[in-house]
């Protein structure tokens, strides 16, 4: 199942962050119930199920070990993941460091990227969308054109 949409989100004082019933059943698929949450791009934080983050790592693994991106994403990346567990009542916690990689205060926004979710500052993400929305339609043409050898 896809991970889709946009919501609003309050961080409460102990950086519990609410997941929405649908994504909470589509990340439930974990088999131990676990997720990672990982330094994600442009400021964010990426969520993902056990299945996705393990996919992740293994696509990972094919790229050359040689490749100092590689290096770097692997030591930055994986350092910086932690598993979390929902709460009873549907919630997980933000690790500290994490929490401060994307400057979370008490406004945040989750977004549904496909196969795993991203948690936004309310700030930031506000700021990403007013830069790339109106770019949408170049956007979109280039995501679908095929790299020119």
């Amino acid at each position: 199942m896809l991970l889709t949409g946009a919501y609003s989100r309050a961080v409460d004082e102990k950086l519990r962050v609410a997941i929405p019933k649908h994504f909470r059943d589509c990340l439930a698929k974990s088999p131990r119930g676990r997720l990672f949450v990982a330094p994600g791009t442009d400021g964010s934080l990426a969520i993902y199920c056990e299945e996705t983050f393990a996919r992740l790592a293994e696509r990972l693994a094919q790229a050359s070990p040689t490749a100092a991106d590689v290096r770097a994403f692997s030591r930055l990346f994986f350092a910086g993941a932690q598993a979390v567990e929902l709460d009873s009542q549907g919630r997980i916690r933000i690790p500290s460091e994490l929490a401060q990689w994307a400057r979370l205060g008490k406004e945040a926004m989750l977004i549904g990227v496909q196969d795993h979710l991203e948690l936004w500052e309310r700030g930031s993400w506000q700021t990403y969308l007013a830069e790339k929305q109106s770019r949408y339609d170049e956007i979109a043409e280039n995501a679908f054109t095929p790299p020119k050898s």
